[in-house]
Parts: structure tokens; C-alpha cells; sequence
């Protein structure tokens, strides 16, 4: 496998992969700190600290729509360096994509998890997202092919 694509990134589409790549790590943000403070809220009204209690309920319901708008607001600023003309070079030993800012080579052996989404491959260091190919950026032989390949390594290395 070896293919060289020159390809730009939209920025609802960079927003979207840092999004759905950011989500595993946001689940403490989004499921967790909520329930907790719902029990820690009813707690305290239930102890007659109503203020306080009613404090926690509230931030509850906030913090998944702030902890969004926080998200939103870091990739907006680093859109001016992610959508601009990008080649993205695939071979068997990794990928590189280059632009006139910016030149990044990662090898396979890097990843720990590859998900694949309909619209992207979302590549994790350490479960961090580390990195995303855009499917729509390769023609449908080059998605086969490397959809096969990188599944390969998945079960290579899980088992």
C-alpha cells in the first residue's frame, strides 16, 4: 500500500473528528460528573443545605452543554491550521500529511486503537486521540484497501 491524496478538510469536518474522537474521554464530562452531582445535590437538600443543593443540580445540567461549548471553542482555534490543502501520504509503515505549516509522520506501530466511523479513522495514543483520516478524502479502492489493513493490525495485535 502506498498512495499520495492532496485533500482539504472542512471545518465542520475537523470539528466533527476531534469531536467524535474527544467523546471517550468526555464520558467522565457528560454521564458521570452529572450523576454525581444529582446525588451530591439531593444530599445536600436533603441535609438542609437547599442553596447549595440546588447549586449542584443546576451545574449538573450545565456542565454537558459547557463542557460542548469549551470543546467547540479549542477546535476553532486550531481549524486555521488543520483546513488547509494537506497531502496525506499512506503506505504499509504509517502516514504522513504535510501543508506549508506543518509536516507529521506517524507510524502504525504508534496506535494503540484505530476506531473506524462512517466518515473518518480516528487513530488513539495511550486511548488519547492522537490523530483522524477523512474516508472521503480517499476513492473507494483506497478506503477498501486500507480499512482491510488496518483491521489486519487490529486483530494482529489483540491477539
Amino acid at each position: 500500500m502506498d498512495f499520495t491524496i492532496r485533500y482539504e478538510p472542512a471545518p465542520d469536518e475537523v470539528a466533527r473528528a476531534l469531536r467524535q474522537g474527544l467523546k471517550r474521554q468526555l464520558i467522565t464530562v457528560y454521564r458521570i460528573l452529572p450523576s454525581v452531582l444529582v446525588v451530591a445535590g439531593l444530599a445536600c437538600i436533603w441535609a438542609d443545605a437547599v442553596f447549595m443543593g440546588v447549586g449542584m443540580l443546576v451545574a449538573a445540567i450545565v456542565a454537558p452543554f459547557v463542557a460542548t461549548w469549551a470543546i467547540r471553542r479549542i477546535a476553532t482555534r486550531q481549524l486555521a491550521y488543520m483546513c488547509v490543502p494537506t497531502t496525506i501520504r499512506v503506505t504499509n509503515d504509517g502516514y504522513e500529511c504535510r501543508t506549508d505549516q506543518y509536516s507529521t509522520t506517524m507510524q502504525w506501530s504508534m496506535f494503540g486503537q484505530v476506531a473506524t466511523t462512517q466518515e473518518f479513522w480516528l487513530f488513539f495514543v495511550s486511548r488519547q486521540p492522537a490523530a483522524f483520516l477523512p474516508k472521503c478524502a480517499f476513492d473507494s479502492e483506497q478506503q477498501a484497501e486500507l480499512s482491510d489493513f488496518l483491521a489486519a493490525r487490529q486483530n494482529a495485535e489483540a491477539s
